[in-house]
């Protein structure tokens, strides 16, 4: 009976605490300790202590329920123990679990982070190198100077002429699909090693070729290396890899009457049916790079001519820009397809470079160059107050910014032309990277006829400033980073 009674008073102590789940008949079971459980296992000796001091009923409630207390928590301490690994492996899966979610959340942001680099090693077929963007980084240095290369044209030497601000030297060309390589002249010699290399086209392709022998020359001992220099072919040698890099100027491809006396743009004809006279300088070669169009933004319409020249000003005809033009680009794909073999020779075409120098409001794409001249404005790139590419200091940033200087349909007959050829072309379109550069032009650094511009020329840039040519080091030589990546 007063066994049922403690029983009682323990059930009563145990009922609605969220730390007891177990019966009263549970802590009989349990095994405490040795004082506790001579101690439970006597309750006789409780009762008769009750009787003897008679005990009030509240102490014993009282007492007993701190001895259910104390035998429940041995019981969760044995509970605990047992159940260790079990415990250890559900933290181990929440920990897991934690760590995965916190993965998926980070794959998340870095989904919506424009700046995370996902980026593949360069490969000319699955990268885009039209789509990206120019980085600022000071830690870049160009690989030459305009003084410490001696073959960089005085037009293209603009710290030499007197520009000061550089950080158009510090920007990088960083595609969106890929990581470009740096132009390493070591990798660029053993290419060429054996090899002749020669670069077509107008004073823009000339520049891309000073370009690529300033970024190797200084790591060739000058006995090692000459430089052969003329109004229409220059050569440049690397002895000791047996390796030539030549520039043809060839401002059409095709022949014309203004290649070796440069004539007002109202008198030149252009031979559009042949490249005769040129191609005698370009067979042989291991690797051909050509280049052709701002010569042929003169006007609207181009005096072209089939036949000898002895025809003079009767035999020509007047034909709109781009038909010239893609007559013109026909006639030295067939001589490519018709010559060279694909298996010794490749062949490399670079798009046209962008023009600076007209605003939104001027005439329509294929006027006459000389209409850049008086155009003051350069609301191409937002600048209202601007005078062409004059004091600009850094690129635009909008994305696929796309000047009126930069004509489409020209481009368009490029890839018309090339797309139809029996020998593979690799195309380096620069034009898109190119467009960004409003800071990197000649400018008012540059020469004239022969001489630098006077102090009464650099006050008018409106007039005079050059936004068609780049400075040396500068945009030509990404052109040749990606020229390289493709070798």
């Amino acid at each position: 009976m007063a066994v049922d009674a403690m029983t009682k008073v323990v059930g009563s102590c145990t009922t609605g605490s969220h730390l007891v789940s177990h019966s009263p008949l549970v802590v009989q079971d349990i095994m405490l300790p040795l004082p506790q459980r001579l101690f439970v296992a006597s309750p006789s000796t409780i009762m008769m202590k009750g009787y003897r001091g008679k005990l009030p009923l509240s102490i014993i409630t009282v007492t007993l329920c701190g001895f259910a207390f104390l035998a429940l928590l041995y019981t969760e301490r044995l509970s605990f123990q047992s159940s260790s690994s079990f415990l250890k492996s559900k933290s181990c899966a929440r920990r897991t679990s934690a760590v995965v979610k916190a993965k998926d959340e980070t794959a998340e942001k870095n989904l919506e982070n424009p700046e995370l680099d996902d980026r593949f090693e360069f490969d000319p077929e699955e990268c885009d190198i039209t789509r990206g963007k120019w980085v600022f980084n000071r830690s870049i240095k160009p690989l030459y100077t305009d003084r410490s290369c001696p073959y960089v044209d005085r037009q293209f030497s603009c710290v030499k002429n007197g520009r000061l601000d550089l950080d158009y030297r510090h920007w990088e060309w960083q595609p969106d699909d890929c990581y470009l390589p740096r132009f390493d002249p070591e990798v660029a010699l053993e290419k060429l090693r054996g090899k002749r290399l020669v670069f077509a086209g107008d004073s823009l392709q000339r520049s891309q070729w000073e370009s690529f022998v300033c970024m190797i020359e200084w790591t060739i001992p000058p006995q090692k290396k000459s430089m052969k220099r003329g109004k229409i072919r220059n050569v440049f040698k690397a002895k000791e890899y047996n390796a030539s890099i030549e520039f043809y100027w060839a401002p059409f491809l095709v022949e014309s009457n203004t290649e070796v006396n440069i004539l007002e743009p109202k008198k030149r004809i252009i031979k559009v049916d042949s490249v005769s006279k040129q191609s005698k300088n370009w067979e042989g070669a291991d690797i051909l790079a050509f280049n052709t169009y701002v010569w042929w933004m003169i006007g609207l319409r181009l005096k072209t001519l089939w036949g000898s020249f002895a025809n003079g000003e009767e035999g020509y005809a007047q034909l709109d820009t781009p038909v010239a033009y893609k007559i013109g680009l026909k006639t030295w794909a067939n001589w490519i397809d018709s010559t060279i073999n694909p298996n010794k020779t490749r062949v490399f075409f670079t798009t046209m470079s962008s023009i600076h120098s007209k605003s939104a409001s001027s005439p329509p794409p294929l006027s006459n160059l000389a209409s850049f001249k008086v155009k003051l404005q350069s609301k191409d790139w937002g600048r209202e107050d601007g005078l062409k590419c004059f004091n600009e200091t850094k690129p635009v940033m909008k994305k696929k910014f796309w000047g009126s200087g930069s004509n489409k349909d020209m481009m368009s007959v490029v890839a018309g032309v090339i797309n139809k050829m029996k020998v593979p072309v690799s195309v380096l379109n620069i034009t898109q990277l190119s467009e960004y550069r409003i800071d990197a032009h000649s400018s008012i650094y540059t020469e004239t006829g022969g001489r630098l511009l006077n102090d009464e020329e650099k006050a008018d840039p409106g007039r005079h400033a050059d936004c068609i040519h780049w400075c040396l080091p500068g945009v030509p030589d990404t052109w040749n980073q990606i020229f390289l990546a493709h070798l």
